[in-house]
């Protein structure tokens, strides 16, 4: 495989960023600050990590115009090193990121009533559906799944082994990762006088707008009559599901093993930690941050919460410190009741 490499003066054009030191320095790759070499960038996000730009032995490091330099030393400053160095790290992957398989590979299951467009590429053994619509330089990977009337916009990257079920509609730039599964039959039974269940029938479609990203074995169940709908910019971690008619706003992030339950519905640039859960019809206000393992059990409005059932988390704190001293409190309640008996024993 053929590296990429650059001078930091070529790096230092394209970034459009001021360089620091000798600008025929070779650099071929990018890793953390304590583990980069003389031919690797890395970057300074935190200043707890001084210490360890000085030990660096990378061989140009970003850094903000904050940050004072060592002599003997190569920089590349500028007002968001993490962002410079993202862009490094751009540079560089597509090298290794190169397959076999390009274009329309043989195997591949295209019906003839599908659109595809310039520059779209599909791998081995996918399948794609009638009346099929991909925009061009999309990429769908091998063994992936889509189905009859699905729309997918341009420039997207399906990977491989997802599924998009019938007539979903996805927007621009739309990644999913591995096992991704749009479109699946939401949770919906009716039971009958004798116990059994019967399925519900999802008429409805998943529509993904442009620029989210979907992690892997992530699944996102169709609506019932509507749609259920992510909105633009959101970025959706591993193992996450979301129900029937959930309607998540844009520019979300929700972490990984999180469970939203049909009908939620959450406002723009809301964060889940992991295993949040959400219950059914509840709204989320824009703004709002909910932590790690949290359960939102009614419609909440912009802020931080935190527990299960989720509560403003200055509400939550103050109870787990109370919580932490439940041993304290049981002793002093146990020496309080053995006073009060020693007193009414001393008025009989």
């Amino acid at each position: 495989m053929q590296v990429k490499s650059f001078t930091l003066a070529e790096l230092a054009d394209q970034l459009r960023v001021e360089l620091i030191g000798n600008p025929l320095h070779v650099i071929s790759g990018a890793n953390a600050i304590d583990k980069a070499t003389s031919v690797e960038a890395s970057f300074l996000a935190n200043p707890r990590y001084r210490e360890a730009m000085k030990e660096s032995a990378a061989g140009v490091i970003c850094i903000d115009r904050q940050t004072p330099t060592d002599s003997g030393k190569n920089y590349f400053v500028c007002d968001d090193p993490s962002r410079v160095f993202q862009q490094i790290i751009e540079l560089f992957i597509s090298s290794q990121m190169q397959t076999a398989f390009t274009g329309i590979h043989p195997t591949a299951m295209i019906d003839p009533s599908a659109i595809l467009g310039a520059g779209v590429s599909v791998g081995p053994y996918a399948v794609i559906d009638a009346h099929v619509r991909i925009g061009d330089r999309t990429r769908i990977d091998a063994h992936t799944f889509i189905g009859a009337h699905v729309e997918i916009g341009q420039d997207g990257h399906i990977y491989p082994s997802c599924v998009v079920r019938e007539r979903c509609c996805i927007g621009h730039r739309v990644i999913l990762q591995s096992g991704a599964i749009i479109g699946s039959c939401g949770f919906g039974y009716t039971t009958d006088k004798t116990g059994c269940h019967h399925k519900l029938e999802q008429l409805g479609i998943v529509v993904i707008e442009d620029d989210v990203e979907i992690g892997a074995n992530t699944t996102i169940d169709r609506s019932r009559f509507d749609m259920t709908i992510i909105r633009r910019g959101t970025k959706i971690d591993n193992l996450v599901q979301i129900a029937h008619n959930v309607e998540i706003g844009a520019y979300n992030l929700i972490a990984a093993q999180t469970g939203i339950a049909g009908s939620a519905k959450t406002g723009h640039h809301v964060m889940m930690g992991g295993q949040a859960g959400v219950l059914g019809h509840v709204e989320i206000d824009d703004m709002t941050m909910i932590a790690t393992r949290s359960g939102v059990s009614k419609s909440i409005k912009s802020g931080k919460y935190r527990g299960s059932p989720a509560i403003p988390v200055n509400e939550f704190n103050r109870q787990e410190v109370h919580v932490r001293r439940l041993e304290g409190y049981v002793e002093r309640i146990k020496q309080l009741e053995k006073k009060i008996a020693e007193l009414e024993k001393a008025d009989e």
